[in-house]
């Protein structure tokens, strides 16, 4: 894991600092697990735009990812890491003893031609997915299930990484990427390991056109609108905008939007830190 920084040769490349790649290991992905990827641009149905800043970007084909790995008690060696141009993670795939390919996200750490597995009667080792009641105290976890059978939906992106607290009867304790602690059903799977790619927090893009190869549009700011187009517009001269706030008025600092009378609240034990 490395990024390189370019020689300012051109304006943009200044301050550029791009992903070394030093775990990928191939640049073709598996046919037999890419799928069609359609852009909307930001717009619904009836063609009205729903989503600003949204729209160009360059063409991708969908890696299908394994996030329930429910493919349980059949060895798996991994066969490559690559890039995958739909997360900042790198993926790996699999190949298993009966022959069946497939994409898991790759865990910090993971080589090529290592065994990994999935399942109750997994060892505790990087890339392997355990219930969480059979993973030891202490562990640094990824790709945690929320419910069981549901599939990988926490700490998936880049570096990400959670840690198992505490076990309770059915549920276990585990502190979050955001710092939130909370609890899991102990029959959800979680992958062990960090996500890979960490470096990824450490990329400057250089200049506004990388923005737009991403399929971001440009945004204006608030304080440079009007007062009919945002609460941050307006005033005389050159006015600070007041505070900052959404554009349907929502506060946008320290104002907390999670409803008090959500089911899932009594399972947070510490919110996450401001």
């Amino acid at each position: 894991m490395s990024v390189r920084k370019l020689k300012p040769v051109t304006p943009g490349q200044r301050f550029r600092v791009v992903n070394g790649f030093d775990a990928i290991t191939t640049d073709k992905p598996e046919k037999s697990l890419l799928s069609p990827l359609k852009k909307s641009g930001g717009r619904n149905s009836q063609g009205k735009m729903t989503i600003r800043q949204k729209g160009g970007g360059h063409k991708r084909r969908y890696r299908v990812i394994d996030f329930k790995r429910d493919k349980q008690d059949v060895a798996a060696t991994v066969k490559s890491i690559q890039y995958d141009p739909n997360r900042t993670a790198f993926i790996a795939l699999l190949e298993y003893t009966d022959g069946e390919k497939r994409y898991i996200i790759a865990q910090n750490g993971l080589q090529v031609d290592q065994t990994v597995t999935s399942g109750s009667n997994a060892a505790p080792e990087i890339g392997n997915a355990l219930p969480l009641s059979d993973i030891p105290l202490g562990t640094i976890i990824s790709c945690i299930e929320l419910r069981p059978g549901q599939g990988a939906v926490m700490a998936r992106s880049a570096g990400t990484f959670a840690q198992l607290m505490a076990k309770d009867g059915k549920f276990v304790t585990v502190k979050m990427p955001s710092g939130e602690t909370r609890l899991i059903l102990s029959g959800c799977l979680a992958t062990i390991g960090a996500v890979s790619n960490s470096d990824h927090q450490l990329l400057v893009s250089g200049k506004a056109g990388r923005s737009r190869w991403l399929g971001r549009r440009p945004r204006t700011r608030p304080v440079a609108m009007n007062p009919v187009d945002h609460p941050m517009g307006g005033g005389e001269g050159r006015a600070s905008g007041g505070h900052p706030r959404s554009r349907n008025g929502i506060p946008a600092k320290g104002y907390r939007t999670r409803q008090k009378t959500k089911s899932t609240n009594k399972y947070i034990l510490e919110r996450r830190k401001k």
